[in-house]
């Protein structure tokens, strides 16, 4: 093996253990959250910021580590992006009292927040460019299959070892090992820098991100009422007003040219990088849809709760498998036609959640096939767009687009849960037209006897001399009142299967929302073809790429 091929051999390996850990940890802790509120002693919304903690140090982190590995370079960065996780996590396991662990998780977050664009920066700027794409895919693939996994690994530490502190410490010596393994193995690379670093941009950057992601976590189902909350539209307000003067200053600090400008405005004035970013935001929203799948199997197949998370394994494994397609699509056919394929793919796989899952194997054809789709947009395809024509900033364009796809996965859930919200909602309609038949069906197969008939008989008397229906409200009232438990049975397991078809009516329309974003995916990649072609990558003299835009 060559110097040059062990080089990218120990990247590809650093970066893919750090991706992994970092990634995984963002979701490990879903499975241990109620454990870890009664250590504390605190409620479950306060136990909840274990999670919007993380949340709000991954977006300050992208930004900033991606301008920094490209100033100071990108191996000094993973070496102090390992380091702040590594002790996040231990400082966490440790944590005496609640505050103290929130500052922790905000630690970590600060340290694997940026690990994932330091790797796929680093690779753009050493790896030739016909192994790009397939090196990328790895990254892309270890990150989503992590994303995934998270809450099925942590299911099964905790039920292993009983003790919620081994999910934090077993990062440590894993941490560790990659921390002198990057001194010792990494290939230092960096962008050139034209000027001092910008600390106030950094320091505006920073909190306009806090404040707008602070304010759309806080946004509820019912939308027009959570801006009415100063914790939504007094935060987004704020960030609003931050990100316009941060663009006010950055644009004097570029003309002036006397500093390296936080904020990459040259990028974002070009239609195709926005387009790109556009992209970026809509597959977070696709991304999301993957938390909701351990609520549907539950809701809607039947799984029972303590096993549901299992069943987000055959996404994960198969988004893998799709971050690999991924990076061989675009060195064959190229990036576009990759996220193309990749809308219309995971499309068609969401599209198969309303109508086609009756079983648990149409269930695992239908994530197999989104995780796929999913999958295909994860590593290579987007990367490649975002850097394209870039001779610098390739990590400041990089943690740009993966914010933007946070603020996709931060703000879909809220729409999903709001057709979740509307299925639940239409069960009073469901018990005055859907109720009667199913109750009937299963009077039939029960083989009640004449006592039970007879206090089911009584029952509709009562409903009849109402509004001759059964409203939801009344429901437990009349189940506890019933003598016969052979009628109290049948009755149950009429009301379970009308929550089931509310539950499908609500996990139908979010999945078809989210075929819908595999649509626009495709729609806006369509839009980005003639962006693209207007502009023309040139080498200079040093083998260095620049971007051209001819006049339209």
């Amino acid at each position: 093996m060559s110097r040059v091929a062990r080089s990218h051999f120990w990247a590809l390996l650093l970066f893919s253990v750090g991706v992994f850990m970092a990634q995984l940890d963002n979701g490990i802790i879903s499975s241990a959250l109620t454990t870890i509120n009664r250590h504390f002693d605190v409620t479950d919304n306060w136990g909840a910021w274990g999670i919007t903690i993380y949340t709000l140090g991954l977006s300050i982190s992208l930004p900033i580590v991606g301008k920094l590995s490209d100033r100071y370079g990108r191996k000094k960065l993973f070496i102090i992006e390992i380091a702040l996780f590594g002790a996040g996590s231990l400082f966490v396991a440790l944590s005496p009292t609640f505050g103290l662990y929130l500052v922790a998780r905000f630690l970590q977050a600060l340290g694997g927040g940026g690990i994932f664009i330091i790797g796929n920066s680093h690779i753009l700027s050493t790896v030739e460019p016909e192994k790009q794409a397939k090196y990328l895919g790895l990254l892309g693939a270890m990150n989503g299959v992590a994303a995934v996994l998270g809450p099925n690994i942590g299911s099964f530490l905790l039920d292993l070892t009983g003790n919620w502190h081994i999910l934090f410490l077993i990062n440590v010596p894993i941490a560790i090992v990659l921390f002198f393994l990057g001194l010792t193995k990494l290939r230092e690379s960096s962008d050139p820098s034209p000027g001092r670093l910008d600390l106030a941009g950094t320091v505006v950057l920073s909190f306009a991100v806090l404040s707008l992601m602070y304010g759309l976590t806080n946004i509820d189902i019912d939308v027009w009422a959570s801006f009415k909350e100063i914790e939504v539209s007094g935060f987004i307000g704020a960030a609003i007003v931050l990100f316009v003067i941060l663009f006010v200053y950055e644009s004097a600090l570029e003309r002036k040219q006397t500093g390296d400008p936080i904020l990459p405005l040259y990028l974002i004035r070009q239609p195709r990088y926005l387009m790109i970013l556009v992209i970026g935001m809509l597959s977070g929203g696709s991304l999301a849809a993957m938390i909701f799948i351990p609520g549907f199997v539950e809701n809607v197949l039947g799984i029972q709760a303590e096993k549901s998370g299992y069943w987000m394994t055959p996404l994960a494994l198969a988004s893998g498998v799709g971050a690999g397609m991924g990076g061989a699509l675009v060195a064959k056919r190229g990036p576009v036609f990759a996220v193309i394929l990749s809308g219309i793919v995971a499309a068609a796989g969401f599209a198969l959640f309303p109508f086609w899952t009756e079983t648990k194997w149409q269930f695992v054809i239908s994530s197999v096939i989104a995780g796929i789709g999913m999958g295909i947009i994860l590593g290579a395809p987007l990367n490649i767009l975002a850097t394209e024509g870039l001779r610098a900033n390739k990590g400041t364009a990089l943690a740009s687009l993966s914010l933007l796809r946070q603020v996709g996965m931060t703000i879909a859930p809220t729409l999903y849960a709001g057709f979740l919200a509307r299925g639940y909602n239409r069960m009073g309609d469901l018990f005055r037209t859907e109720f009667p038949d199913i109750l009937r069906d299963n009077v039939a197969q029960a083989n009640l006897s004449q006592d039970a008939l007879a206090e089911l008989a009584q029952i509709g008397k009562q409903m009849a001399s109402g509004a001759g229906s059964v409203e939801p409200g009344q429901v437990s009232e009349i189940i506890n009142s019933i003598q016969n438990p052979a009628l109290k049975e049948t009755i149950m397991k009429s009301v379970s299967e009308l929550t089931q078809l509310a539950a499908k009516n609500g996990y139908g329309g979010m999945y078809w929302a989210a075929a819908a974003i595999g649509v626009l995916i495709v729609l806006v990649s369509f839009i980005l073809v003639p962006l693209r072609k207007n502009v023309a990558l040139h080498q200079d003299s040093s083998g260095a790429v620049r971007t051209h835009q001819h006049p339209s």
